[in-house]
């Protein structure tokens, strides 16, 4: 029998991807661990294997298409021998080119309606639609397209396609504004649109802008998933969690002195530490001595963490990653210099896997590299805080009675109210600078 090849979900969060590359086509003999695609996340492109072997015997989602819904089939597997033409009633492409060929299996079905009444029989009431254990209701981009156009609430229709699946037919057969089948006492509820489930978007809407903007040169910028799922988290984020602010000044004298004899000492190696690589010890051995710090929110409880997995924020074409240096205090200033540099590398190329930006309780951003005296970061849900770190500065201080010149280096540490309240966050952010301003310490 012929297989779908289904969407995967290729980290916890992913609902949606783009097929970037088929690297296989159809009459291809596959067999299990082969690569079949690259598939682009909101953060990496991966690429995809195959669990079955088989012969590729129909692709369904042409490469390139964005938004393939997790679970959404993209091709058809089908047996050594087996005719493509035995997949003829597989689910189709969400290409537009395909929309019509993609129903043709269920236009018969649309055009009797009556003659299908009576064969139902004892089978009166219609079988709830397709779900997976979330509950999100499988059906084609055209039907969900159609359901949107019209106003019809694809919860209360019925799927005739493959596992249920909700086709063209299906849709077009139920009239706009209909109760639910399965519950005909219930009101009808407002049609949902496809992207009912991304966060609306806030401010002003693109037709007021446009109007604001008429007559000037512009140019339209289209969100990649990337972008969109930033602005989701981070509107997220600034709506939904109560942040605080605190400010200190730390000295770096100390550590720069300290980093330049390690690094004579470590330039055999090819080892040059960065100032960066100290503030992610410093703030792993301070979560390890306020251990009630190291916690994220998890809904309706708080969760604290025994190690230290600090994520770093690294700046990519269009957006942003924040890969997770896991068990931080327990490695050497040298070993999270080499791991930074590689995750950072990858970031850029986009190749790092969902467990290598996930997870973790703190965050640094450091935007000192590019002159920024100080600034406020977003926290990242879960995480508990997130330290924004400025640039150093020669600044006069006043010590033992003289004034002095310091290089002082400014840390915002913003802090989840639910989590960390704010002696928890001020003795947290003392340990971070002792540590800094004591780096000898840290290799102990």
């Amino acid at each position: 029998m012929a297989t779908e090849i289904l969407m995967p979900a290729l980290s916890p969060t992913m609902e949606e991807g783009t097929l970037a590359k088929w690297l296989v086509k159809e009459g291809d003999t596959v067999k299990s661990g082969d690569i079949l695609a690259e598939i682009e996340t909101d953060k990496a492109t991966m690429e995809f294997e195959a669990v079955d072997g088989g012969v590729i015997g129909k692709i369904l989602i042409a490469e390139g298409t964005q938004g393939v819904a997790v679970n959404t089939p993209i091709a058809v597997l089908v047996e050594e021998g087996e005719s493509v033409e035995d997949v003829g009633g597989a689910s189709p492409p969400s290409a537009p080119k395909s929309e019509t060929a993609a129903d043709a299996p269920d236009e018969k079905p649309a055009a009797k309606p009556d003659a299908a009444a009576p064969a139902a029989g004892k089978a009166q009431a219609p079988a709830a639609p397709a779900r997976d254990k979330g509950n999100r209701i499988f059906a084609s981009p055209l039907a969900r397209r159609i359901a949107a156009e019209r106003g019809i609430d694809l919860a209360g229709v019925t799927g005739s396609g493959p596992k249920g699946r909700i086709v063209k037919a299906d849709v077009e057969q139920t009239q706009p504004g209909a109760a639910k089948p399965a519950a005909a006492a219930e009101a009808p509820k407002p049609a949902a649109s496809p992207a009912a489930a991304a966060p609306a978007p806030q401010g002003m809407g693109y037709e007021t802008v446009r109007k604001m903007l008429e007559g000037r040169e512009t140019t339209e910028i289209a969100l990649d998933g990337m972008r969109r799922t930033i602005a989701a988290r981070l509107s997220e984020a600034k709506q939904t969690i109560p942040h605080f602010y605190l400010r200190r000044s730390v000295k770096l004298d100390a550590l720069m002195e300290f980093r330049a004899t390690l690094n004579a000492q470590l330039e055999s190696r090819g080892v040059k530490l960065s100032v960066n690589d100290f503030i992610i010890k410093a703030c792993a051995l301070a979560l390890q001595q306020v251990p009630a710090a190291n916690a994220v929110w998890a809904g309706d409880r708080i969760i604290q963490l025994k190690p230290s997995d600090v994520a770093v924020a690294v700046a990519i074409e269009g957006g942003l990653f924040t890969p997770v240096l896991k068990d931080a205090h327990q490695k050497t200033l040298s070993a999270l210099s080499a791991e930074m540099k590689d995750l950072a590398a990858r970031a850029r190329s986009k190749k790092l896997a969902p467990h290598e930006y996930q997870g973790g309780s703190f965050a640094i951003s450091n935007l000192g590299m590019f002159g920024i005296e100080n600034f406020d970061a977003v926290i990242n849900p879960p995480h508990g805080a997130i330290l924004a770190v400025g640039a150093g500065i020669p600044t006069p201080v006043a010590e033992g009675g003289e004034v002095v010149i310091r290089n002082l280096m400014s840390l915002t540490l913003s802090v989840d109210h639910r989590v960390i309240d704010g002696a928890l966050g001020a003795e947290l952010l003392a340990a971070i600078i002792a540590h800094l301003e004591n780096p000898l310490g840290m290799l102990a």
